[in-house]
């Protein structure tokens, strides 16, 4: 046995090298590279032996680091040990084994393979790394899955970008490690009771990272430390808004704005989807050239005025009638594989006679991405647009052919760096628009997404996903599941986005008295409570809340109840945002994250942490309607629906009569019923009763919960009296987050933090000092304290450590 340290090679026949930042050897006819880039975060490189491996990354922003570490050979295994971790390497076949300190398995691989690949005439790899899990153990990420499922085991999965499944190669188990598989091409990930494998179509070789946080918390800080932190988003981010496909002039978008303010329903954004620009041809030209929007900057004005804010759709194709188009063409910076809109003519279906000749442009080019931002900020953010709906950024790509991905881009084959595209175009406007301004944060809702995104100020929606309840149940898991890749921040279309099924022998044309699609909205909707943006959205059937009749109507003040309970849980929300910012945490949580010990939870798809208080249970099946499922061609874009044999009419469905539901509460804490302050102990299966206006919602025993104010949008009124609810059973500790809520300045310490303790021995709330200030700081405010009991006190807080006693 030799130990080395220092950088040495050895004298035997399988010879290694050692850095201070990792090892490398040969092995079966491979180079294998081990790089340290912290002392849980691991690198491995392998490719054929007598080849290079050059390779920047487009999703990892670290670089290696040098770290602390020891070497041990014994005969062809060598041992690599830091504080944490054990990696046992065999140096005969390059197979790797990651062990604890203490001597527990994490995962082993189990073999490698590097095919020759023409890709578009350049000679490359299909690259294929296995591993061996634990039979029962579950894993969990994958991107934005439509299949239902929370644990992705047993699954065989394609991942190419398109229009609702968005795909990040990362995987996390229950046991605290994760896997980041750091390609681009189309991948086919495969667990079976023998292993699980990442198959890519082409690479220069193996790279993948592995990385150890000891729990879910920890391995996202871990992926977010190599990829990419998350900046705040605006606090008015976090309220309602409002869309449809599509608001068709500048006078009705301003109108439903004013109705929200007159119906005296909080409402913070509205969204304008696609043609302010005109026609087909001149797709995206980022200007409202459309008649139907004859002054957009007054548009603005009055949507200003009336303290919304405005988010127009941006797309990543161009029509042949436009700037961007003509200047990115003369420039070879456009792809010529079929986008979506097909035909020049807006009616359906396409006519091809008349073909649009709409092009997706090159975003992996650095001058394209200048070009586009030039035309974005001259047509559209100059006007004071306040955020950007990025359309079909994975990106559409329609009648797709096998040659299409040697498309040249400024990187190579659109092969290989397909799954990357939203990524880039994203990014590019991020960047630009931090580049021009830090007054206003930049704030992007967009379709697609891969590793790395979390860093540029995005929200990703889960696609035009039908408007059906099995759709419905797909939010869940497919939500959960991206926050454990590292993106925090998922929504999806309220009330699905294709509901021409609902739209047939109504009146009005609209569906939305309907009591088949009123119950899915409502269930819909309040499951988007709980996301980090609620947007309604969709076709064919419109969304705003006057279309579901009105106040007194059961399915109104349903929709009312659950926007306003959005509002009163602001001061929640967006300390959240700041301890996801901050801390690496995230909004939705599955319930595995925070009670892995509990193995019954470990594949439930239904229920969920929002923050680490709230235990929400969405009523995901119809109880008062029959149940009517969508089948949709995402390609084009229509539907079909299977006929029932009788459709209820709204004389026939009462929506206050009580129905069950099941809950099952964690074990290792109690839990509190939040419209009833009823307490239940964890471990256990219950049955609780809601109607259309409630669902099961519980906050976990040892929280603070602060609530804010009655307000009709974000920022009406400030925090200077909120409610803090109080859940014994354990301590509990909560930090009050409050910044200028809509600029960069927290960025230079500019935001204040209120620490809140709660002592459940003593029954005493300690509000310590505040830290930090900020322009407009709120210098003196009152909190009033609430238990489940009814105990109730008020306390007025200058900033100085104060204590009540709640008994």
């Amino acid at each position: 046995m030799i130990i080395i340290s220092g950088v040495k090679q050895n004298a035997n026949a399988q010879s290694y090298k050692k850095t201070d930042s990792g090892v490398g050897f040969s092995a079966d006819k491979m180079n294998v590279e081990v790089k340290f880039y912290g002392p849980h975060t691991i690198r491995i490189i392998k490719y054929p032996e007598g080849k290079s491996f050059v390779k920047n990354s487009l999703s990892v922003i670290k670089q290696e680091q040098k770290i602390k570490f020891s070497v041990t050979e014994n005969k062809d295994i060598l041992l690599l040990k830091t504080n944490d971790l054990q990696l046992f390497i065999n140096m005969k076949n390059g197979e790797i084994a990651y062990n604890t300190l203490s001597g527990k398995e994490l995962l082993k691989e189990t073999g490698s393979d590097f095919k020759p690949f023409n890709d578009a005439g350049n000679p490359a790899y299909s690259v294929t790394q296995s591993f061996q899990l634990e039979k029962e153990e579950p894993i969990y990420g994958l991107g934005i899955l439509q299949n239902g499922r929370l644990s992705q085991r047993n699954q065989d999965i394609r991942m190419v970008q398109n229009n609702t499944w968005d795909f990040v190669p990362f995987f996390q188990s229950v046991k605290g490690y994760g896997i980041f598989w750091d390609n681009y091409s189309p991948t086919q990930f495969t667990d079976t009771t023998q292993k699980t494998t990442f198959a890519s179509e082409v690479g220069e070789g193996v790279d993948y990272y592995f990385m150890y946080g000891g729990n879910a918390d920890g391995v996202i800080a871990e992926m977010r430390d190599l990829t990419g932190n998350v900046p705040m988003f605006p606090l008015w981010v976090y309220g309602y808004w409002q869309s449809k496909e599509r608001y068709k002039s500048q006078d009705e978008i301003v109108d439903v704005v004013k109705k929200y303010r007159d119906l005296k329903v909080p409402l913070d954004g509205i969204i304008q989807d696609w043609q302010y620009w005109g026609n087909n041809y001149q797709w995206n030209a980022m200007d409202f050239i459309s008649p139907d929007f004859p002054d957009a900057k007054r548009m603005l004005n009055d949507i200003h005025r009336m303290n919304a804010h405005l988010s127009v759709s941006v797309w990543s194709s161009f029509g042949p009638m436009t700037n961007p188009y003509r200047e990115m063409g003369s420039k070879g910076m456009l792809f010529n594989f079929k986008t979506w809109p097909e035909s020049g003519r807006e009616s359906w279906p396409p006519d091809m006679n008349y073909p649009s000749g709409v092009r997706v442009y090159d975003a992996y080019n650095p001058e394209a991405r200048d070009i586009y931002w030039k035309y974005l900020n001259k047509g559209v953010f100059s006007l004071g647009v306040d955020s950007w709906w990025m359309d079909s950024t994975e990106p559409d790509h329609l009648s797709q052919k096998p040659e299409d991905l040697d498309t040249k881009t400024y990187l190579g084959s659109f092969r290989k760096v397909r799954n990357a595209y939203p990524l880039m175009a994203v990014g590019g406007v991020y960047d630009h628009q931090r580049a021009t301004s830090n007054d206003k944060r930049v704030f992007i809702l967009t379709r697609s997404a891969f590793a790395g995104q979390q860093r540029y100020g995005a929200n990703t929606w889960s696609g035009d996903v039908n408007s059906s309840w099995e759709s419905l149940r797909n939010q869940v898991p497919a939500g959960l599941n991206f926050s454990m890749t590292g993106n925090p921040n998922f929504n999806s279309d309220i009330g699905g986005f294709f509901a021409g099924a609902y739209k047939k022998d109504w009146s009005d044309s609209s569906g939305s008295k309907n009591p088949m699609f009123q119950e899915l909205y409502v269930r819909w909707l309040q499951y988007g409570t709980f996301t980090s943006m609620m947007r309604s959205h969709g076709t064919d059937v419109p969304r705003e809340i006057y279309r579901f009749g009105k106040k007194g109507d059961a399915v109104y003040d349903a929709v009312e109840k659950f926007i306003r309970l959005r509002y009163s849980l602001l001061p929640y929300i967006y300390s959240i945002s700041w301890h996801v910012s901050k801390n690496q945490s995230s909004f939705m949580r599955p319930l595995a994250m925070d009670f892995s010990s509990d193995k019954k939870v470990w594949d439930i798809n239904h229920e969920y942490m929002f923050g680490k208080s709230l235990l929400v249970v969405p009523v995901l099946n119809a109880q008062y309607t029959p149940e009517k499922m969508v089948k949709t061609n995402e390609e084009n874009g229509w539907d079909k629906k299977e006929k029932n044999k009788k459709e209820p009419s709204a004389a026939d469905v009462d929506f206050t009569q009580n129905k069950t539901v099941k809950v099952y509460l964690p074990s290792g804490a109690e839990w509190y019923d939040y419209w009833t302050n009823t307490k239940h102990n964890g471990g256990q299966e219950i049955e609780k009763t809601v109607n259309i206006q409630s669902i099961p919602l519980y906050v976990k025993s040892g929280s603070i919960v602060p609530f804010g104010p009655d307000v009709q949008y974000a920022t009406e009124k400030k925090w200077d009296h909120l409610i803090l609810k109080v859940y014994p059973g354990s301590d509990a500790d909560f930090v009050l987050y409050e910044d200028e809520f809509d600029n960069y300045n927290y960025e230079k310490g500019n935001y204040t933090e209120i620490p809140m303790h709660w002592n459940d021995k003593s029954y005493t709330l300690t509000i310590d000092n505040r830290k930090g200030k900020y322009h407009g700081m709120i210098e003196k405010r009152s909190f009033v304290i609430i238990l489940p009991g009814g105990q109730q006190k008020t306390m007025a807080y200058s900033g100085g450590k104060v204590k009540i006693f709640m008994k």
